[in-house]
């Protein structure tokens, strides 16, 4: 099987931390969609048109600022060059583009989830972060998706902003809360370079928080969400039970996948590994719709690579990873320096070591070893034969 994701590069505006491929000219729009279909036609008669496809997610950019007669010109195309049995269909939204007619319409078009990008509902956070919303536009969003009843769907909230107290993040919590989603995505604030945030931290102007403030409040977050039946299962995912991100839960267990628009990832196994490459973050020459000079950053994964990969994606799940699928998917074994280093992370209470059967483990991080997941990966490959 294998998911699609289509990658649509238009907002609004510039959000100050991101650092997405994303346009502001509305008049793209229509010649963008007119290429992406173009591009999905590319594919008949190709590998991955002979896969079941049972994800497809819309994200971006902003995938709302398309129209509803846009979105099913590109399903429709998508059902017509793929084996299309989806699972899951999600798009992303951000609050400013909901009304309820959009919302109905997109539930007739075949989309069962919908991701809410509202980050916070403090008016001052959402000018730091330039969010195009305001706190009403995410109260109301939210109100008509539950009246809609779309039975899945998520809101992203960040955490760890800069002058952010503990108080004020439980407001945005509780405010969250209070409509009841079956799925959210919280995550720390990153500052990332070349983006309008990065620039203002490296001239000095703003101050990041204390690793210790932004560890507060994951926790607080980490706590609240559990309280309201919200379970974490991976490190910035919180579901209630049977609600798990399908899609992106299948890049984490590298299912092939297939990006279309400009900037998008795919990846396809073949018989030595896997094959993974990126379309040109470049609108000129998708609209040329040259599919073949499209491609770049194209990386043939080995097995080994591939098997260290899934470590790192399996380790930052609740679910952890099994031995067995490492030997039997990767052909990678766990030699004893990582053995070793494994029990004593398991001795400092950091990860979670259980026996299947003489030969087979289960593998995952506690709680606390979730926090320091980066380390603990990097160093367990570090100590591999190579």
């Amino acid at each position: 099987m294998a998911g699609i994701y289509l990658h649509i590069p238009f907002c609004k505006q510039a959000c100050s931390y991101c650092n997405f491929y994303f346009l502001t000219r509305d008049q793209l729009r229509q010649p963008f969609v007119d290429a992406l279909i173009e591009e999905i036609k590319s594919y008949r008669d190709k590998p991955f048109s002979a896969q079941k496809i049972r994800t497809i997610y819309f994200g971006g950019g902003t995938p709302s600022l398309l129209t509803s007669a846009q979105l099913s010109d590109i399903l429709t195309v998508l059902d017509d060059v793929f084996d299309v049995e989806s699972d899951e269909t999600t798009i992303e939204m951000n609050p400013d583009d909901v009304s309820k007619e959009y919302l109905h319409q997109l539930k007739n078009l075949g989309f069962t989830r919908v991701s809410m990008g509202v980050q916070s509902f403090d008016p001052d956070l959402l000018s730091f972060m330039n969010r195009a919303h305001t706190k009403d536009e995410a109260v109301r969003a939210l109100e008509l998706i539950r009246e809609t009843g779309f039975s899945s769907f998520t809101a992203d909230l960040i955490y760890g902003n800069p002058g952010q107290s503990l108080q004020a993040l439980e407001k945005d919590i509780d405010r969250l809360l209070s409509f009841d989603p079956p799925h959210i995505s919280a995550y720390s604030l990153t500052i990332e370079p070349k983006t309008r945030l990065g620039k203002q931290v490296e001239l000095g102007r703003i101050q990041p928080p204390e690793d210790d403030t932004v560890e507060a409040h994951f926790t607080l977050v980490q706590d609240k969400l559990r309280m309201a039946g919200l379970q974490r299962y991976e490190v910035s995912n919180f579901s209630k039970p049977g609600k798990e991100a399908v899609h992106n839960s299948n890049y984490w267990k590298h299912v092939n996948y297939l990006g279309l628009g400009p900037s998008a990832h795919s990846l396809l196994w073949n018989k030595n590994g896997a094959r993974r490459w990126r379309n040109r973050p470049d609108i000129k020459p998708y609209l040329e719709k040259n599919w073949d000079s499209l491609q770049d950053e194209v990386e043939d994964l080995t097995l080994t690579t591939l098997a260290e990969e899934r470590l790192m994606l399996g380790l930052r799940t609740v679910s952890g990873i099994t031995t067995e699928e490492l030997s039997g998917k990767y052909g990678y074994k766990l030699n004893d320096r990582q053995r070793d280093w494994l029990r004593i992370q398991e001795e400092r209470n950091c990860v979670f070591m259980q026996k299947i059967d003489n030969e087979q483990s289960e593998l995952r991080l506690t709680e606390k070893g979730l926090k320091l997941a980066d380390y603990i990966v990097l160093e367990l490959i570090s100590r591999g034969e190579n």
